[in-house]
């Protein structure tokens, strides 16, 4: 089992930058691929971007390419999203979550594990 805990969220301005956090339970974790999610009011629940077990890969949704690192400490048993360049589109709700499995997927019903999510909202 892993209980996941993301926090680091608030209120920002168009353009500038938030990092978020998702503290894992347990060692468990560390085998685990992850990612981040989120959901707007509304809308349904998005892939924001996945890191596998080690960090050695990583994949985006097209919307945040190139503003927006997911990256991992499982020393740490933390996962980060580091998101620049915000946009008001960007507020939502953001989940992390983990997969058993050691792909790199993408969809919500692929994710056994999810934390409580967490507010950003970006205003113009």
């Amino acid at each position: 089992q892993v209980q996941l805990v993301e926090s680091g969220g608030g209120l920002v301005q168009a353009g500038g930058s938030l990092r978020l956090s998702c503290a894992a339970s347990g060692r468990t974790f560390s085998r685990y691929a992850a990612g981040w999610f989120r959901q707007a009011p509304g809308k349904e629940r998005e892939f924001v971007a996945a890191i596998i077990w080690n960090g050695g890969d990583t994949n985006y949704a097209d919307s945040v390419k190139g503003r927006f690192t997911i990256s991992r400490d499982n020393a740490k048993n933390t996962m980060y999203l580091q998101m620049n360049s915000l946009k008001p589109e960007d507020t939502a709700v953001y989940y992390c979550a983990a997969t058993r499995t050691t792909l790199l997927v993408t969809a919500t019903r692929q994710y056994d594990y999810w934390g409580q999510g967490t507010q950003v909202t970006v205003s113009s």
